[in-house]
């Protein structure tokens, strides 16, 4: 039990210095403030929105949404990239901290990722903005506003390794997720091309019991990855499944039921 309180104090004591004092790691004040803020408007904003008509967003969201496609896509290359030209193992890598230009290429697409994860509140302004009052579930809440702690911690930490593994995964299935929401956004003319939206649903599902087997195994392996980092993935990627497999049930099966009755 000592050893383990000693690793834990020690590995969140000891930075990333090469990440240290880079843009919104530096601190964890700026991102702290940015939850709040995030928390204030899902409170206030639909309270102001209540006797107003609803934004038309198009544009934006047209825009928006294919502009992270191509974000997610970029991220996507990168994590590739720089985890294949640097020999990595998809079962056990260990962080490098050195500034081989290949490390550092890494940590900067970690913290993209971290930073695409702080653009992404922005679907829930969208969401108020449009009076979408309905999609602003403890899922998405949850979801948007944990993800911006955990990649701060990520970067500021671990900034690299196997953690490229959830970058990786995770920005592919946004490539397919804001390309639906970009179609979406054109208008009802695409509705007839937006049968998948459920095996969307199913892709997200599917990384997230990727990432537990991952990180479970790790665990198990005593891999040179931090073990507080692994149990804190493995518990945030249990808590998505249910929370994802309870949306998938809500939206899709308990639908097909009642149209069968």
């Amino acid at each position: 039990r000592l050893r383990c309180t000693r690793t834990v104090i020690t590995t969140y004591l000891w930075t990333d210095k090469r990440t240290d004092n880079w843009l919104l790691v530096y601190s964890p004040v700026p991102i702290t403030c940015i939850f709040l803020c995030y928390l204030i408007t899902i409170w206030a904003g639909p309270k102001l929105m209540a006797n107003r008509r609803p934004v038309n967003l198009k544009p934006v969201l047209v825009v928006y949404n294919f502009a992270m496609v191509c974000l997610s896509a970029y991220m996507f290359y990168e994590f590739t990239a720089s985890s294949w030209l640097a020999g990595y193992s998809l079962l056990c890598q260990p962080v490098d901290y050195s500034n081989n230009p290949l490390a550092l290429r890494m940590a900067r697409v970690c913290w993209w990722f971290y930073f695409s994860k702080v653009i992404e509140l922005s679907d829930t302004i969208f969401f108020i903005l449009r009076k979408k009052n309905s999609q602003l579930t403890f899922l998405h809440v949850y979801h948007h506003a944990t993800m911006i702690f955990n990649w701060w911690t990520g970067v500021k930490y671990v900034a690299g390794g196997q953690s490229f593994l959830i970058g990786l995964i995770n920005s592919l299935v946004h490539i397919v997720m804001y390309l639906y929401y970009g179609l979406a956004a054109l208008g009802p003319h695409m509705n007839k091309y937006l049968w998948w939206k459920q095996y969307l649903t199913s892709l997200q599902l599917l990384q997230f019991f990727v990432v537990t087997m991952h990180t479970a195994y790790n665990l198990y392996a005593d891999c040179d990855f931090p073990d507080s980092m692994n149990a804190v993935v493995l518990a945030y990627s249990l808590s998505l499944i249910v929370l994802f497999s309870n949306f998938y049930y809500q939206s899709y099966l308990t639908k097909k039921t009642k149209s069968k009755e």
